[in-house]
């Protein structure tokens, strides 16, 4: 049973790097639109042409916020141009990312501007070639054999380009993921797609990247309400316990609960295998149905239960003031002290022993 003490309360409120950010994003802003637009009459797109001097600033201000942040600016002739601050997949990164592009300026300052937290589809871009390095990419050769994992709610991906016969592996894996962030979007590739591999053989019954949203469809609409699994263990002691995970649960999908909060019940009325019956069990379930009011700003992961204790896990937006709620409601507990911790945990780290696998 995952028990934890309390640390001092942690919070993830916007870091001074975001707002300094901003406050030189809205000196800089003309300057990288002008750019940007290149001379009169030049034939410069959208997201060319920044000076070095720009390139080597913004990169200095985004990675002053995290070092492993990544920046790109994007845009057409007839759209708006896009600055996307990402973690590049990086479950770490992804609530620093939001917490970047919640505190972005509104209107005058903001320009024409749009912003993302991660990168998004842009299935046009498979129309392209890519260059990485010395080489050159056709994106209409790329295949990808899909094979969808119903248990799971993943499609695994075997990606294939002829060329991937002549060049390293991490020019490989980098086609794979542009190819599946611009098929998808960073968030559903993180939410949908399962294991990555490379193919120097084009898979059998492969599809072009333009077919792998048709098929991530049809794996997500069973997932449209996330259900609970259901388990079973021994407790410490020897006892049975019994568990439960919310499934599927996306990092994605809660982007500043970066705060893992473990609520620990003790029950008074128990069966000879110590596993709570009435009345406990019905106010063990009131309880857990309080929690599910308190909407995006915290999610109830996991339950464990057995040895007299239901542990519940939950995952917060520490800025929220959640935390001080879930205080005063372990506080009204009647069947004994309930007793809650926290702990940072931004890639969801305690949640892997309960995923499926």
């Amino acid at each position: 049973m995952g028990i934890f003490r309390r640390p001092r309360e942690t919070s993830a409120a916007v870091p001074a790097s975001i707002s300094e950010f901003w406050e030189w994003w809205a000196q800089a802003r003309q300057e990288i639109e002008a750019s940007l637009n290149g001379p009169e009459g030049g034939e410069q797109q959208p997201g060319e042409g920044l000076p070095a001097a720009l390139v080597e600033e913004l990169s200095s201000r985004v990675h002053k916020i995290h070092p492993e942040l990544q920046w790109e600016i994007g845009g057409g002739e007839d759209e708006p141009p896009v600055l996307t601050v990402t973690g590049a997949g990086d479950p770490e990164l992804r609530g620093l990312a939001e917490r970047w592009v919640r505190a972005a300026p509104r209107a005058a300052v903001a320009g024409d501007w749009r912003f993302h937290p991660a990168r998004q589809a842009d299935p046009e871009m498979l129309e392209h070639k890519l260059v990485l390095g010395d080489h050159e990419f056709d994106l209409d050769y790329v295949k990808l054999g899909m094979r969808a994992d119903a248990n799971l709610a993943r499609v695994h991906i075997a990606a294939y380009h002829p060329d991937f016969l002549f060049v390293s592996d991490e020019q490989r894996l980098q086609v794979a993921a542009h190819v599946l962030d611009w098929s998808m979007g960073e968030d559903d590739v993180a939410r949908w797609i399962g294991d990555v591999t490379i193919a120097t053989e084009a898979p059998m019954d492969a599809l072009p990247p333009s077919m792998l949203p048709a098929v991530v469809e049809q794996i997500a609409e069973p997932f449209a309400e996330p259900t609970w699994l259901t388990g079973e263990s021994r407790t410490p002691r020897g006892h049975p316990a019994r568990l439960g995970a919310r499934f599927p649960l996306h990092r994605q999908d809660y982007p500043l609960c970066d705060l893992h909060v473990a609520i620990t019940l003790p029950y008074a009325h128990s069966n000879p295998d110590r596993l709570p019956v009435e009345p406990s069990a019905g106010a063990l379930r009131k309880f857990e149905k309080k929690l599910a009011g308190l909407g995006d700003r915290a999610v109830l992961a996991v339950r464990e239960t057995g040895d007299g204790l239901r542990v519940l896990h939950l995952y917060a937006d520490p800025d929220s003031g959640v935390v001080a709620e879930l205080d005063q409601l372990a506080a009204g507990w009647s069947e004994g002290k309930a007793k809650v911790s926290s702990t940072s945990d931004p890639g969801w780290r305690a949640m892997a022993p309960f995923r499926p696998s």
